[in-house]
């Protein structure tokens, strides 16, 4: 488990963090401390993620994969959900069937598209990482009435 740079309520200001006293704007300084706490973020998680030999888009695709059991998915419902818009959802799919943590198969119905199921070991997986879901109250270390502003706030942003 990756212990978190701020959990004793100490933190950085971003100024500090990428060593620039100025910004040209709030705005600009408010784009910049999202994009540099993304990066954080998908730092520590990969890190969490690095010894079960899974990346962060095939975590990604395992828990829809999991949301949808039993049913399967298609490769189209996979990219719709996909966190990362710019993953390539066929790629993924074929190395985590190479891992033996989903399964392929033609769709019955239509030939031209592939229905894709988790598999026991893949459940098995997930379950296994259930931990991180609260390792991420752990990495945010706000209290929850802030973490609802947050929320609110990106979701806001985003329009």
């Amino acid at each position: 488990m990756v212990v978190p740079l701020y959990a004793h309520n100490i933190y950085m200001k971003l100024e500090d963090e990428i060593s620039q006293p100025k910004f040209k704007s709030q705005y600009q300084k408010a784009a910049l401390n999202i994009i540099y706490t993304c990066n954080w973020l998908t730092s520590q998680h990969s890190a969490n993620l690095k010894p079960h030999g899974i990346t962060q888009q095939q975590y990604n695709i395992l828990r829809i994969l999991r949301g949808q059991y039993p049913k399967p998915a298609s490769i189209k419902l996979l990219k719709e959900r996909m966190m990362d818009k710019m993953s390539d959802a066929s790629r993924l799919v074929e190395k985590l069937r190479l891992k033996g943590l989903l399964e392929r198969k033609i769709n019955k119905a239509d030939r031209r598209n592939v229905d894709v199921a988790i598999s026991q070991k893949g459940l098995d997986l997930l379950t296994s990482l259930d931990y991180l879901d609260e390792n991420f109250k752990k990495l945010i270390s706000l209290n929850e009435k802030d973490v609802d502003q947050l929320n609110e706030l990106l979701d806001k942003l985003r329009g």
